[in-house]
């Protein structure tokens, strides 16, 4: 073996051990339905608020404590409005220490304000020794601390009581930890484009006159305006630990217009029973298994290097999760399961190729270096593409929709090196040895089908927008345009009930969720809360349906003694802010999928038919979700699942776009644009069949196993792979067909453009 070999080798030894060692020394962080964690009932103070706005000073509230509590990480917390001036906040996993670090972030209100010290500052200190004295009409005596050499000092300043010109953090843009020339932590400030013309026009008023930094009524520092200060940058030094800086850096980012204080501070338990969890963990195991078992049973010795690598994927993933403290759910684990069905895509297009390779009469070290080449192309435009899309969430998303781009990114990268790479150096290896002398797998089809998919592409086309226009009725007719407040919408989009009782006797999560299923109640979350005086039960229910839950439950389990029940409305887990972010980043991603398509297979055809075949998967599972019946209804996991498929979609119209992309360069293909294209998709049938089974027998694992929680979710992702596999031959391949319709009919296709060439 030669040195780049043993580097290679060094290389994925080191990325395994790296993973292992943060899953070890960080531990898996597990969601509020897995673990519990840390619930707040936080008020609101409205009495300086008018009442028109205080609904908008909750909603405001809750916007800003969402971005305080993802300080702590992609924690996907639970914040919620309860009753008209209270908002719940649950964050999962959070250790002893991070406890109090989280009430004080919580509770700051952030109100930074930009004073004036007094001209005659020094001359008022001594006098207000006197007890005489009388502050000058308008200022305050505010005190600061600072530590030097070790020692605390103070110093007081009489300062105005209204900030200067109106000049406080409402116009903070941005706010970030920096360090001074002994590398002590200092908060810096961007001002917005009027905050910053402000903040010039106070400066440069008052050269030579101090100017105090006031946060929540506490003096930070009163430096010297020495010049006029242009660009709307500004700073806050004093004695801060990093920690410290970093929380104050965050809130000043994100400050509450009306103050908030916690009123009760308890441990709650996971949201779902131990069977519910169990039978998630063993769908899981059983869709993981049954990919594993056919890629050793159809590829033979092939498919063992592949399951090897697909576990470095998934060691790689969980590392990752681990390191950077994502919070792992139950739907959370069906989507890992789910990326293991699609990360086998990369190693069926690379032993098909390397199949067809073989089939030339080549060598066996030949046919394996040319199928890698062929394949990565393909391989590359399709993840490429995904993780774009996943880009663009991160960026424009916040809370878990950024969660999920983080994740699918880290999938698609870890999938890419484990199957491209590892693989890769595994045969070579096997071959190096003289261990692998052949590439032997079972076959699907003998010779390439001819069948006619083209044949009845009109037929298909029309029949499947008339679905999705009855699928649209049908969100319609459910209240899908009354975002948040429909029947289609569930409680994560729409709020509900909040039921509160205490009890004698606990019964289990899964008898509770099994009783309210048999009443017709399939949505609820369910939680027991520790509290110091005594424990408590909380359910949160479709709206309108405490009082009749509360009933059933006392008929239900008398030996409960449930008692002293609260019924609260709760509002939305998921604002109209995130939606509207989600929305448009799904927009961005499209609009940038197209893009990328056009650019890279030289053709506007290709771009356009990759758009629409998205917005038809989509559309559709949308559509046939609504369809399916009054128990599905939109949660985070169903948006969460949209967002897979538009990945595992862009994989499969790539796919095809690639082999009918090489089909045109071949000189000898003599054929019209009907034919090539259904030449093109004959010839990827295998690769289409294996990889939608594997993943479909994925789905179908979590369908049938996984229970309750996550039967919507993988409802979501089994439609989505039968409609992502139909719409690459119906509807992407089709549109091609149309752009080049004057071509159609000629024997022979316009050559490549060189655009296409080159890619």
């Amino acid at each position: 073996m030669n040195k780049q070999f043993t580097w290679k080798v060094l290389l994925i030894v080191a990325v395994a051990a790296i993973s292992g060692w943060a899953i070890h020394n960080y531990g898996i962080q597990l969601g509020l339905d897995l673990k519990g964690g840390t619930s707040y009932l936080l008020k609101v103070d409205l009495s300086q608020i008018e009442t028109a706005g205080r609904g908008q000073a909750v909603k405001q509230a809750i916007e800003i404590l969402g971005k305080r509590v993802n300080r702590f990480g992609v924690a996907e917390p639970i914040i919620q409005a309860v009753g008209t001036d209270r908002i719940l906040v649950q964050i999962p996993g959070l250790k002893e220490q991070d406890r109090a670090e989280a009430r004080s972030l919580i509770q700051k209100t952030a109100k930074l304000e930009f004073r004036l010290v007094h001209a005659d500052n020094d001359t008022l200190q001594r006098e207000a020794t006197s007890p005489y004295f009388r502050a000058p009409l308008g200022y305050t005596n505010l005190t600061e601390t600072v530590v030097r050499e070790g020692r605390s000092e103070t110093r007081s300043y009489f300062c105005k009581t209204t900030p200067e010109q109106g000049l406080t953090g409402t116009y903070v843009e941005r706010a970030f930890v920096d360090y001074d020339n002994l590398g002590r932590p200092h908060i810096s400030m961007e001002f917005n484009k009027e905050g910053a013309a402000l903040f010039a026009k106070v400066t440069r008023v008052n050269v030579g006159r101090q100017l105090a930094i006031v946060l929540d009524g506490q003096l930070q520092s009163a430096p010297v305006i020495q010049d006029e200060i242009l660009g709307g940058r500004a700073q806050i030094s004093g004695s801060f630990s990093l920690a410290e800086a970093q929380n104050l850096a965050s809130v000043l980012e994100n400050p509450l217009q009306a103050p908030v204080t916690i009123l009760e501070d308890r441990g709650v338990d996971p949201s779902l029973g131990k069977d519910s969890i169990n039978s998630g963990v063993r769908a899981a195991v059983f869709g993981a298994a049954a990919v594993v078992i056919f890629m050793a049973v159809y590829y033979l010795a092939a498919g063992l290097v592949a399951n090897l690598a697909l576990i470095l994927n998934i060691l790689i993933l969980i590392g990752v999760l681990a390191m950077f403290k994502f919070t792992l759910t139950l739907p959370g684990i069906a989507g890992i399961v789910l990326t293991i069905g699609m990360a086998v895509d990369a190693n069926v297009l690379i032993f098909e190729r390397i199949r067809e390779e073989l089939a030339a009469k080549k060598g066996l070290k030949v046919a394996i270096v040319a199928g890698y080449q062929r394949a990565f192309v393909v391989i590359f435009d399709s993840n490429f593409t995904t993780i774009m899309a996943a880009i663009i969430l991160i960026m424009l998303g916040s809370g878990p929709i950024k969660g999920f781009g983080v994740t699918l990114t880290v999938g698609l990268i870890a999938n890419l090196f484990a199957a491209v790479f590892v693989t890769r150096v595994g045969f070579d290896w096997l071959i190096g040895k003289g261990w692998m002398k052949s590439f032997k797998m079972f076959h699907i089809f003998n010779v390439i089908p001819k069948i006619n998919f083209l044949g009845v592409w009109k037929m298909a086309f029309i029949l499947s927008w008339l679905i999705i226009a009855v699928g649209v009725y049908s969100f319609v007719q459910r209240g899908g345009m009354n975002v948040g407040k429909g029947e289609v919408y569930g409680i994560d989009f729409a709020g509900g009930d909040s039921l509160t009782m205490s009890f004698a006797q606990r019964v289990d999560v899964d008898k509770l969720r099994a009783a309210l299923e048999a009443t017709g109640f399939k949505e609820a979350y369910i939680q027991y809360s520790k509290g110091t005086e005594r424990d408590e039960l909380v359910l949160r229910l479709p709206e309108n349906s405490g009082e009749k839950v509360y009933a059933m439950l006392q008929t239900s389990f008398p030996e409960a003694g449930f008692k002293e029940p609260s019924v609260e409305h709760v509002g939305a887990t998921i604002g109209q802010e995130l939606l509207t972010e989600a929305s448009w980043a799904v927009l961005v991603a499209l609009g940038a999928i197209m893009i990328y398509v056009a650019f890279r297979f030289g053709e506007f055809a290709y771009g356009l038919g990759a758009l629409i075949a998205l917005a038809h998967d989509v559309l559709m599972c949308v559509g046939i979700f609504c369809l399916a019946g009054v128990g599905h209804t939109f949660s985070l996991p169903v948006v969460a699942a949209l967002l897979t498929i538009i990945g595992y979609s862009i994989n499969n119209v790539i796919v095809v776009f690639d082999r009918i992309r090489e089909n045109r360069k071949l000189a000898s293909t003599r054929l019209s644009y009907h034919e090539l294209i259904n030449r093109s998709i004959n010839e990827m049938l295998p690769r289409t069949i294996l990889t939608a089974g594997t993943t479909l027998v994925t789905a179908l694992a979590l369908m049938l196993f996984g229970g309750r929680v996550i039967y919507d979710f993988a409802f979501i992702f089994l439609v989505g792979v039968l409609v992502g596999t139909y719409s690459s031959i119906y509807i992407a391949s089709p549109i091609v067909l149309w752009y080049h319709r004057d071509e159609g009919k000629s024997a022979n296709p316009a050559p490549a453009k060189s655009v296409a060439a080159k890619a």
